[in-house]
């Protein structure tokens, strides 16, 4: 397969400059994610990969060769987009089949069956073959689209928001097929979404981008337990992670004198932090609602998840969401007492947002 490299770019149309000095390194055989809100430039990203866009500044490699003169062909790799592109009056056999037949590959009837069967077998579509697109469901339709990809047998596969036209349990399904398939077909596979649960569940490794600028690098626990900044620590992690402002003192977090203050522990105390103003962060499962806990709250909403429920205290006028188990019986503006876990809490530079755990790190 291959491995992709991205050194310096920038990408530049008209007056927008969609993306700016760049890096990225994506192993051979690697799931990789690219994270990030709608803008952030995931998607000139992988134009930029396959060939369809050239890049205004920097150099692409993929197996350690500059194809930055390389036209989409030459490159050897296949795009799998949130549509479809397939055509609705000919068979998924014959979808399949027509990457195999222009004049680049020109592969013979033999070679291009045993293809079809192969990618059919795959991604479990051969009750498929001799139906026409258009009668397909939306995941049937995903698995021939990727099909399509797998009979090229590319050197990377190059995936913009493939599951998001599909329904949520079928994405939970597709997300787990396509990390398999990826398994299975030991390819490079570069993987575009906003959806943090995708990235989450699917990547090997990350890359969290905003406004043209990759974030922070990572796999999908280090991002989560160590984000580098407030960015990442909420755009990372579902129920969000919960950011509150206050002071640091004595190794306590000071969000409202008296009603609200909590002891913090964790590389960012340990290692002197300044004490000052500060943005805390800690997640919803480090939060814990329990009788004799220090500080006093109202159960301002509760979401039932079904295997657990996501409550929001109100203290004053600040809001935080905690975990906690389904079983337990809260109502909205019952008085309950929590507590949270110092180890887990973040320190955040209150002016430039920046983690100073992940700077000790």
């Amino acid at each position: 397969m291959a491995r992709i490299q991205l050194d310096n770019i920038s990408k530049v149309f008209g007056h927008h400059t969609a993306l700016e000095h760049l890096d990225l390194d994506v192993a051979d055989g690697e799931f990789f994610v690219l994270l990030g809100p709608t803008g952030a430039g995931k998607t000139t990203t992988l134009r930029l990969i396959a060939g369809l866009e050239k890049p205004t500044a920097g150099t692409i490699r993929i197996s350690g060769l500059d194809v930055n003169s390389w036209g989409p062909a030459e490159r050897d790799v296949a795009l799998v987009l949130q549509q479809y592109s397939l055509y609705p009056r000919l068979t998924v056999r014959e979808n399949l089949a027509f990457p195999l037949k222009s004049r680049i590959r020109n592969a013979s009837a033999d070679e291009i069956e045993t293809r079809i069967a192969y990618a059919a077998r795959t991604l479990r579509i051969e009750h498929l073959l001799d139906r026409k697109t258009d009668r397909l469901s939306g995941g049937e339709m995903q698995r021939v689209s990727i099909g399509r990809a797998i009979v090229r047998e590319p050197r990377v596969f190059l995936m913009d928001e493939p599951l998001s036209n599909l329904d949520a349990k079928l994405r939970e399904t597709m997300r787990s097929e396509l990390k398999d398939l990826q398994r299975r077909l030991g390819a490079t596979f570069i993987f575009v979404t906003h959806d943090q649960v995708e990235a989450m569940t699917m990547g090997d490794r990350m890359a969290v981008l905003n406004n043209g600028h990759v974030i922070q690098v990572g796999k999908p626990s280090e991002v989560y337990n160590n984000p580098r900044n407030t960015f990442v620590a909420s755009f990372v992690g579902s129920p969000a992670i919960n950011l509150l402002h206050g002071r640091l003192a004595n190794n306590r977090a000071v969000v409202t004198p008296l009603t609200f203050e909590l002891p913090v522990g964790g590389a960012g105390a340990s290692e002197g932090a300044k004490e000052g103003a500060m943005t805390f962060g800690i997640r919803p499962e480090d939060v814990e609602v329990a009788s004799g806990a220090p500080v006093e709250a109202r159960i301002h909403d509760v979401e039932n998840h079904g295997i657990e429920k996501i409550v929001t205290l109100r203290v004053g006028d600040n809001l935080l969401r905690a975990s906690i188990p389904a079983q337990t019986e809260v109502k909205v503006e019952d008085a309950v007492r929590f507590g949270w876990d110092p180890e887990k809490v973040m320190l955040f530079d209150a002016a430039t947002g920046v983690n100073l755990r992940h700077e000790a790190a």
